[in-house]
């Protein structure tokens, strides 16, 4: 395996420790990194989504890598490209967490996280109601409750995205989001969007566990062409069959709602708020109890398509914001623009440009033990010989807020990474930070799954074993920030 040379040069830190990398010739990934441990060996592995273009099957869509050293433990075919970052949940009962990835062309599978058998794969066919003409992309699934009784917990998950529809052709099938048997994957329940518009975006749950039903979702509508909304349900609503009542937070004035939001108290009432961005670039948050609008910042020429990061970014009490947005408008997007924003006000506390375009989203952890998080996020860039050739790099970037300084914590390695979020967080429960992350190895284009590297870097960082935005949607992968 190759080595790989971490240099964490934030004030007071200098370190340089050997880690693994694997290689996965003919794939690439949209895919963002989720650990178990699978194996049983005590060291948590990593499970991801992969594929080749789009409509291309693959015979390793969704694979696992052990977390001692990279070896491939398993992987499963798929029709198209898997996307998704996994949901997980034991439902076998053989004391290992099990697997649920998603993509594109309606692909849905169950995977034993054990041996990698396929417990069940959706079937398009079999559950076909009648105001279901097709079924289109799924998204990120949520594990909810035991809606169906039999003794497991079950899915929410969004569908939508007809890939056939021309980008401005606003004649598009309703998306919708389901309730699907984590045992059997039999769909249970299921309801159209209010709007009657598509969906490209992860619900984000906030559980209610005293009264599951009334838990409260957060999903919205339309695209990067195409004018969506920002809705506000709950479950008993997709029960009932009828979102029509969802509370309407905000439209997209032109733009759809695409990245996943976050629930994080802001207010300081005690109760989680609504976080979220629009693609033209707006952050707004909400009121999570009366739905209110608290505050919202409009950044300019630029468009959300990742997550934002949610921390401790200036000292106060209260979470902050950090999002990586896209220069341009849709199709011609080529820089990156980040900002930190307070969580309090909505103001721009700092701000840079890093990197070329792409959909991976920020994180958060304490690096230097100051109390106060630093940002990491992956950042593409290129380099130019004499005869003006070019050379495709990627990274991992820290940001420190205290003296406002960016840095490369990474070498640079060949390729580009187009929209895989790291991993952060304590593989071995050595209380010592671990950080993943995948990149495509072509350095020379950067929308190509002609070749996977998956890094595993082992640092010498103390981290809180509660480290709560070290992974896309956060470190319970469910979009709450606890």
């Amino acid at each position: 395996m190759l080595r790989v040379l971490v240099l964490l040069l934030l004030p007071g830190i200098l370190l340089s420790q050997e880690s693994w990398t694997v290689e996965l010739p003919t794939i690439g990934t949209f895919s963002s990194p989720r650990v178990a441990d699978l194996n049983q060996d005590g060291v948590k592995d990593i499970i991801l989504g992969g594929g080749r273009l789009e409509f291309e099957a693959c015979d390793t869509a969704m694979f696992a890598l052990d977390g001692m050293d990279g070896t491939l433990l398993w992987h499963i075919a798929a029709s198209d490209q898997i996307f998704g970052s996994a949901a997980l949940m034991d439902i076998n009962e053989d004391g290992v967490e099990d697997i649920f990835l998603s993509g594109r062309s309606s692909e849905l599978k169950a995977i034993s996280g054990k041996t990698g058998e396929v417990i069940w794969k959706f079937d398009t066919l079999q559950y076909l109601p009648n105001h279901i003409k097709r079924w289109f992309n799924f998204y990120n699934p949520q594990v909810i409750y035991d809606v169906d009784k039999d003794g497991l917990k079950d899915l929410l998950i969004s569908n939508g995205g007809d890939i056939w529809v021309e980008p401005f052709d606003p004649k598009r099938a309703s998306g919708r989001i389901v309730i699907i048997s984590s045992a059997s994957g039999k769909l249970l329940y299921g309801a159209p969007m209010p709007d009657d518009k598509e969906i490209y975006m992860s619900v984000s749950v906030l559980m209610n566990e005293k009264e599951p039903e009334k838990s409260k979702i957060i999903f919205g509508t339309g695209g990067e062409t195409i004018d969506g909304n920002l809705f506000v349900g709950t479950i008993e609503m997709i029960l009932k069959g009828n979102l029509s009542k969802a509370k309407l937070l905000a439209k997209g004035q032109g733009k759809g709602f695409i990245s996943p939001p976050v629930w994080v108290d802001v207010n300081e009432d005690g109760q989680p708020d609504i976080a979220a961005n629009s693609v033209n670039g707006r952050i707004f948050t909400f009121d999570g109890q009366t739905f209110e609008p608290i505050w919202e910042t409009k950044m300019k020429e630029v468009e959300a398509y990742s997550s934002m990061a949610v921390g401790q970014f200036n000292g106060d009490r209260i979470p902050d914001f950090f999002v990586s947005f896209a220069q341009g408008v849709w199709p011609e997007l080529s820089f990156t623009k980040q900002a930190m924003l307070n969580g309090q006000t909505g103001e721009i506390e700092y701000s840079d440009s890093l990197g070329y375009y792409q959909t991976s989203s920020p994180l958060a952890v304490d690096i230097t033990g100051d109390g106060i998080d630093e940002v990491v996020l992956s950042v593409d860039y290129q380099l130019m010989d004499t005869l003006f050739r070019k050379t495709l790099y990627t990274t991992l970037y820290a940001i420190e807020f205290t003296q406002k300084q960016s840095q490369a914590i990474t070498e640079g390695l060949p390729g580009h990474n187009v929209s895989s979020t790291p991993w952060l967080g304590d593989l071995n429960d050595d209380g010592l930070l671990d950080i993943i992350y995948c990149h495509g190895t072509n350095a020379k284009q950067t929308y190509t799954f002609d070749g996977l590297r998956v890094n595993c870097l082992k640092t010498t960082i103390p981290i809180p074993k509660n480290l709560k935005w070290g992974s896309y949607m956060g470190s319970n992968y469910d979009g709450v920030f606890r």
